[in-house]
């Protein structure tokens, strides 16, 4: 996924946010690949979702922080 405002293609905090607000399913198929392949990843994932636990409608962001959890379990 091309990310707006930045000029790289690595999983930053800023590109993962970018990747869960506006990414497709595609884009997110490309996050869990690279999130079970790096298990650091998902503490960056959590990290970008914690600030939208309490927004009902950040539904987006409750997946991802679910799937963070869930998978950090199983590590």
């Amino acid at each position: 996924m091309l990310h707006r405002h930045l000029n790289h293609q690595r999983y930053t905090l800023a590109a993962i946010d970018d990747v869960i607000s506006r990414g497709r399913w595609c884009d997110w198929a490309e996050l869990r690949r690279a999130s079970l392949a790096d298990r650091t990843l998902l503490d960056k994932v959590e990290c970008v979702c914690r600030p939208y636990a309490s927004d009902p409608y950040a539904q987006r962001h409750h997946f991802w922080m679910h799937y963070a959890e869930a998978h950090r379990t199983l590590a």
